[in-house]
């Protein structure tokens, strides 16, 4: 006979409705902040936090280099996919943390080169801002895309069309991006070099880089003002992969892995925690709290719940291993709450699949989770890494499971040692843009938190009150009874 046997179901979260509390001024939707843990560190929760409360998964066709820029510039943070090559996957790393960088590492000319290598240089690099620095790396002068033409000047010196250093307004010592963005404002320079009290050249910062800023208030940045970024890693190749990624400027790792109560993990986390004892990792996934347990004494400073509730994944059916997800995370959140109790260190829970609409993801913040990973809602966007198709007169995204036939052609993913898939491939309707989606969704999670009158996820954890509803009681929350001719309503839908 099994060791165990529970005979009460597991719960989905669609099954879950929230009661209304009292709302306020306070609570309204205006003042309500979705900031949130991302990972407990040493130093402190301010260091890894998230402004919403929503990650993308580290799949093929969900998180590539357009999807980490957009999602960090919105608030949020993806995580790239480790089911490719190391190098690869490190360079994707390096293009988001250096697409948008308040303190920008620049790439210098030096005076004596030709504007037609320049030209060529500028081609393959992407950009066309170059410092001038002599041999010792001082400032010599700034060469901008107006100052040269790769036709015109191409036999021409540096020298004889850069801007010299004695007509440039320059930053020294400055290490406070607001001080930097306020010196660059009072000049009329597109960019501003920041030097040291020798005159070498230490960094760049740009203009547009301010307007940016204006345009995404909530973008997430790091201690230099560079985007956010995650990455995955497999219990196979980390001592190879983690340097890698470390090098290419992730700020946190998380183990990809469908079961995450392991002695795989295990070695993971603790050779992770043991070598980079600054870099946090997210372990997962697990369902119980048994498994938060493991995850968390094995050097976890975050965990991922759910098996098997993804839309592309078949866990449960191929294996018989699984939980609904809103009784993976009522366990997981009860064991973290007795951690936190124990220890003082509040480790954030991270819900991870079955999430088909907004209201799946108040359900599971309200029952305890910090933050949702989500897949098949990243995947519909343009900034997917997948191009979109004409099917059934709809356009459509590719989307498949890291478990899947697919996904497994390439040779170290998670599932490469097993004789079956675990995901399937299919299609997504494709929703457009993600900054013309996401504040919609966020907008629904903002309003359900105010009619139970709370202004914080903190908040949501201690107040919420939930029900299990019947069958019956879900079909009468939705439309019912009524004809609504195709497109004819205003009524509409974020599960596509």
């Amino acid at each position: 006979m099994a060791k165990k046997i529970i005979n009460e179901p597991s719960r989905t979260l669609m099954e879950y409705r929230l009661l209304p509390g009292y709302t306020t001024d306070e609570t309204s939707i205006d003042q309500i902040s979705l900031e949130t843990t991302l990972a407990w560190t040493p130093e402190g929760e301010q260091k890894f936090k998230l402004n919403i409360p929503v990650v993308s998964a580290a799949m093929q066709s969900v998180s590539g280099v357009e999807m980490g820029i957009e999602l960090a510039r919105l608030g949020g943070l993806a995580f790239i996919f480790c089911s490719q090559t190391i190098e690869n996957e490190a360079a994707m790393i390096r293009d988001i943390k250096s697409y948008k960088a308040g303190f920008v590492d620049p790439f210098y000319v030096h005076p004596d080169m030709l504007i037609g290598d320049v030209f060529e240089i500028s081609k393959s690099k992407g950009f066309n801002t170059f410092p001038v620095v002599d041999v010792n790396h001082k400032l010599l002068g700034i060469l901008t895309k107006n100052d040269y033409s790769g036709t015109h000047h191409a036999q021409l010196k540096v020298s004889e069309r850069m801007i010299p250093r004695d007509q440039l307004v320059v930053g020294v010592n400055i290490s406070d991006i607001k001080e930097a963005n306020k010196l660059l404002r009072e000049s009329h320079q597109s960019v501003l070099p920041i030097v040291n009290e020798d005159d070498r050249l230490k960094n760049l910062v740009f203009r547009k880089d301010i307007r940016n800023h204006m345009n995404y208030p909530m973008e997430l940045l790091d201690d230099r003002k560079r985007l956010l970024t995650g990455a995955a890693v497999n219990t196979h190749d980390y001592k190879e992969r983690v340097p890698a990624l470390e090098e290419a400027g992730a700020d946190i790792l998380t183990v990809d892995s469908s079961d995450g109560f392991s002695v795989y993990q295990k070695r993971t986390l603790e050779w992770i925690t043991a070598h980079y004892p600054h870099l946090p990792v997210i372990g997962g996934n697990i369902i119980t709290g048994k498994g938060f347990r493991f995850l968390v004494d094995c050097g976890a400073r975050a965990v991922k719940v759910g098996m098997g509730g993804g839309s592309i994944c078949i866990t449960q059916e191929q294996k018989g291993t699984g939980r609904g997800l809103a009784s993976a995370i009522i366990d997981v959140v009860n064991e973290r709450n007795r951690y936190f109790e124990e220890t003082g260190k509040y480790i954030p829970v991270v819900a991870d699949g079955g999430i088909v609409d907004s209201k799946d993801i108040t359900i599971a913040l309200a029952l305890g989770a910090d933050y949702v990973m989500m897949g098949r809602y990243f995947a519909r966007m343009e900034e997917s890494p997948t191009e979109k198709i004409q099917l059934n007169n709809r356009i459509m995204k590719p989307y498949w499971g890291e478990g899947s036939a697919r996904a497994r052609e390439w040779k170290s993913v998670r599932y490469y040692q097993m004789k079956f898939v675990e995901g399937v491939e299919g299609f997504v309707q494709y929703a457009g843009k993600l900054r013309d989606n996401l504040p919609e969704t966020l907008s629904k999670i903002k309003a359900s938190m105010s009619s139970c009158g709370v202004t914080n996820i903190r908040e949501f954890h201690e107040n919420a009150e939930l029900e299990i509803v019947s069958a019956l009681s879900i079909r009468e929350g939705k439309v019912h009874d009524i004809y609504m001719p195709n497109d004819s309503s205003d009524y509409k839908s974020d599960k596509y």
